[in-house]
């Protein structure tokens, strides 16, 4: 699909997108008087609501050689980028929906170049599919329009505000891709290649094998993988933007578990299958990587990714076993399916002694209970620095992947301190309070770098997809970071 931005209207087909008191008026605005009496039909007879609402109306004439859609952005001042965001993909719904192939998208003269942008780009974000095994007669609804153009009265302006959100959509979808690979496909040691993919576009990445990890001491994160037949990994990912090359970098950090069994704490075999999406809190980080790179961003960021799998077999993990950490701290492992919290552990320390971060954001599918708490709308959010939780809230407001802020304390340290090690995966009080002992544990793996850990587990799959993603997975995390930086961390 291509989308691009013009002064000039290409096509029979059209899209109207107008503000409420627009489509209340004379419709002025509409320049063919035959589309103008069409719309106004529709809204006396309420086929179009005019507040905002993603279900548009359309029309085609006898021979279906045109055909009219028309959106209500709802009241101008209520009107915000995410909204124009949400209705550029409820947009590409249907225009999906009615197979049209060609097509051209009038603006109202109010919206300003960067929120046309911005409404291209939801429709280029709910441009995906992942079809990758499925025979071609298989497929039910292959259909891809070819040309969205979108009429705006400054063509160069939008599509340079178009070209940098779309190195976004190139992250997201990156992102989801790898978040949809089952694990016989993507696993520690190919998904590391996969992530080399990223050096087309100025990143430098590492990949450090088993022998390395065992140099440095991350017993942690090795033991969560040493029942599997499939090595881990640690990935490191720099991009140097910045003019100070010695500036201090942002760092973001994922938990990567390819597949997660369990490990001899075994899960129920039902639903163990959504277990390949383990791995979508390294995955935003990756596709982050590449949006922040694609766009040149004026900022030093580092990614690491920790990529194990966690599997029962005779090598595997035990419950009561005792590990030594990266940090020096033991740790005893009293549940194996407490594993993403173990990766991180010596993930998290790597990254602070190693690139000294100004802040450091890390992204994990880590609990159930924070499914529970807050269910698919929100993150969970755990901070030990105010200045980045505020940060990190108001972008996630602005990009629509919203994260709410819960608490840590010494009190639940309690929890977690175990009778013959430092510290234990599994809080005493197993089903009180469990997304926030997995924070706490995490905490104890970092010093005093502003750091915030988010819970993604409830938010990185999307069941019936909405209006900018398709069901299955969202990239939950790629436009959050990519904000953050651009909002606060660019020079």
């Amino acid at each position: 699909m291509k989308i691009s931005f013009s002064q000039v209207k290409k096509n029979n087909n059209i899209a109207y997108i107008f503000f409420e008191e627009e489509l209340k008026s004379n419709l002025v605005l509409v320049s063919n008087k035959n589309h103008q009496e069409l719309i106004a039909k529709m809204v006396k007879d309420q086929e179009l609501k005019t507040d905002y609402a993603a279900n548009c109306s359309s029309y085609s004439n006898s021979n279906d050689s045109e055909r009219i859609i028309v959106l209500s952005a709802g009241k101008f001042e209520e009107n915000t980028v995410d909204k124009l965001t949400q209705l550029g993909g409820a947009l590409f719904s249907k225009i999906k929906a009615h197979k049209i192939k060609d097509i051209d998208i009038i603006f109202s003269p109010k919206i300003e170049q960067f929120r046309a942008a911005n409404f291209a780009f939801g429709s280029a974000l709910k441009n995906y599919s992942f079809n990758h095994y499925k025979s071609p007669e298989k497929i039910k609804d292959n259909f891809v329009p070819g040309n969205l153009n979108f009429i705006t009265s400054s063509e160069k302006e939008a599509q340079d505000f178009f070209d940098e959100l779309n190195s976004v959509v190139d992250g997201v979808h990156f992102a989801r891709d790898l978040i949809s690979e089952p694990a016989n496909i993507l696993y520690p040691e190919s998904y590391a290649n996969r992530c080399k993919e990223l050096e087309k576009v100025g990143v430098k990445v590492e990949i450090l094998d088993v022998k390395d990890m065992q140099k440095l001491g991350m017993n942690s994160l090795l033991g969560v993988g040493q029942g599997s037949s499939k090595d881990s990994r640690l990935v490191v990912m720099q991009y140097h933007g910045s003019d100070n090359k010695s500036d201090q970098p942002v760092a973001f950090v994922g938990k990567g578990v390819t597949f997660d069994t369990g490990g001899i704490s075994l899960k129920p075999g039902a639903g163990m299958e959504d277990m390949k999406y383990d791995m979508a809190g390294s995955a935003a980080v990756v596709g982050a990587m590449l949006a922040i790179a694609k766009r040149k961003a004026k900022a030093n960021v580092v990614g690491v990714i920790g990529l194990v799998e966690n599997m029962p077999d005779g090598n595997a993990q035990r419950p009561s076993d005792v590990v030594k950490s990266m940090s020096g701290q033991t740790i005893e492992i009293l549940n194996t399916d407490a594993e993403g919290r173990l990766v991180l552990a010596d993930a998290l320390w790597y990254t602070q002694e190693r690139f000294k971060p100004k802040i450091m954001v890390n992204l994990a599918t880590l609990t159930g209970a924070i499914v529970i708490a807050l269910g698919s709308t929100y993150a969970g959010l755990f901070s030990n620095n105010d200045k980045l939780a505020e940060e990190l809230y108001k972008v996630g407001i602005e990009t629509d992947e919203k994260l709410w802020r819960l608490p840590l304390h010494a009190e639940y340290d309690k929890d977690i301190d175990s009778d013959i090690a430092d510290v234990r995966n599994l809080a005493r009080t197993e089903r009180n309070a469990g997304s926030i002992a997995a924070a706490q544990f995490l905490q104890r793996f970092v010093n005093h770098t502003p750091w915030a850990h988010l819970d993604i587990a409830g938010t990185a799959w999307e069941k019936k997809g909405n209006h900018i993603c398709p069901k299955g997975a969202v990239g939950f995390g790629v436009r959050l970071l990519n904000k953050l930086i651009k909002r606060y961390y660019e020079a």
